[in-house]
């Protein structure tokens, strides 16, 4: 318990590193975001208050509405957009990861946990890079070489249970938390 407590701690601790830093790039685009919207509204506002006074109350009223809603879908696209490229950077920073010796650690911290989840023999396979490290490694078969960013994928050696661990999964399936978590920074 306490090893996988360990590992997600610390791939939580990382995560939460790696947005922080673009935290404050999504800061600087929502305040710019949020000009453009206020801008966008008044001008908005302004010219169908003109058209409103020609046609009626009523009418008036429908279409300030429209554009608030379009500035708001605006807003919605430009939030999607900020975090589809907070994924790329995401991807980016986990590239890189795999070149510094921390990853290392890493791996045998999802090594030990594949173990803990699958029993002492396991088969590993991981990119290409990573065989070198794991070779040297107890009680582990390496197989074939997968395409990922990092990680490995573990299997018992009787192959009917198999584990995920890596990068492209482990954001996969943390996906939702992650999207929530910078969706609530950058509507503060």
């Amino acid at each position: 318990m306490s090893i996988s407590y360990t590992f997600i701690k610390e791939i939580k601790e990382r995560k939460s590193k790696k947005i922080n830093i673009i935290d404050s790039t999504l800061a600087e685009k929502k305040a710019t975001i949020h000009r453009t919207m206020e801008s966008t509204i008044k001008e908005m506002e302004k010219q169908y208050y003109n058209e409103a006074k020609a046609i009626s109350q009523r009418e008036a009223a429908r279409i300030v509405e429209a554009a608030r809603l379009k500035a708001k879908k605006t807003l919605f696209d430009a939030i999607n957009a900020n975090m589809d490229s907070t994924f790329d950077t995401i991807t980016k920073e986990l590239k890189s990861f795999t070149q510094k010796p921390e990853y290392k650690i890493t791996l045998q911290n999802m090594l030990n946990y594949a173990k803990q989840k699958l029993g002492q023999n396991i088969i590993v396979y991981c990119r290409e890079d990573d065989k070198i490290i794991l070779k040297g490694m107890n009680n582990i078969i390496v197989g074939h070489s997968i395409q990922t960013i990092g990680g490995i994928l573990a299997e018992d050696k009787n192959g009917t249970r198999e584990l995920d661990l890596t990068f492209e999964e482990l954001l996969r399936t943390n996906e939702d938390e992650v999207k929530n978590f910078l969706l609530e920074r950058m509507i503060k």
